[in-house]
């Protein structure tokens, strides 16, 4: 995995547990106060939006294997956005009068245990898809390391492979060279073999001649 992505990552998460707790106690809140707790959870909610973004672009710059993965968890990390999107929605709706408020401050412990309990569930819930997502994309690069080492090792042989035929080529050529040389060495000899056949050729021809001409006069 990307380490910019990473980090993105750890900061979206503490943006997001950061974002649920203040929506926990934004419910006990009301008037100024809670206008207050509401801006800064939808603050935090464009922060988290923009670490998405720059965590979607990093991972469509990765290997298709890895992408897959890592937007599978963006699309998770999405859906959190918008349950806290709906959660803001329902806080600022909400418009309790005095009555419902004392019961709420009344009973505010008690729900504020319970929303807590659901808050951390979630988180819970979040923090295992994310340690299973993290496993993937552990095996993931594992598989790429190896199919990596993989490839390194074909493109040796194929280096050595063609060292070897390069090696062989070099030879080959100069076995031609050879053969162009002792070509051309046998065709001289058998012209010169062939110009003292007509030289010795030619002596005996002469040779018979004068014999025949010292014979024809001693005859005569």
């Amino acid at each position: 995995m990307s380490d910019v992505f990473e980090r993105y990552e750890r900061q979206y998460c503490e943006l997001s547990a950061n974002l649920s707790k203040k929506c926990t106690s934004a419910t006990l809140l009301d008037g100024e106060q809670k206008k207050q707790k509401v801006s800064e959870i939808k603050a935090g909610l464009d922060e988290a939006e923009s670490l998405i973004r720059k965590m979607d672009l990093e991972a469509r710059s990765l290997q298709p294997n890895v992408k897959a993965v890592l937007l599978a968890k963006l699309r998770e990390y999405k859906s959190d956005v918008n349950n806290l999107k709906a959660e803001v929605k329902r806080i600022t709706s909400t418009n309790l009068n005095q009555a419902a408020r004392d019961d709420l401050l009344e009973s505010g412990m008690a729900d504020a245990l319970t929303v807590s309990a659901d808050q951390r569930a979630r988180l819970m819930m979040s923090t295992e898809r994310i340690n299973k997502t993290s496993d993937r994309v552990r095996e993931s690069r594992r598989t790429m390391l190896e199919t990596e080492e993989l490839g390194v090792s074909i493109l040796q042989d194929l280096h050595q492979q063609r060292q070897s035929l390069l090696h062989a080529n070099t030879t080959l050529h100069g076995v031609d060279d050879n053969i162009s040389r002792s070509k051309k060495i046998l065709t001289n000899m058998s012209r010169r073999m062939n110009k003292n056949k007509w030289i010795i050729g030619s002596i005996i021809a002469v040779l018979v001649i004068a014999i025949a001409l010292i014979l024809y006069f001693k005859l005569k």
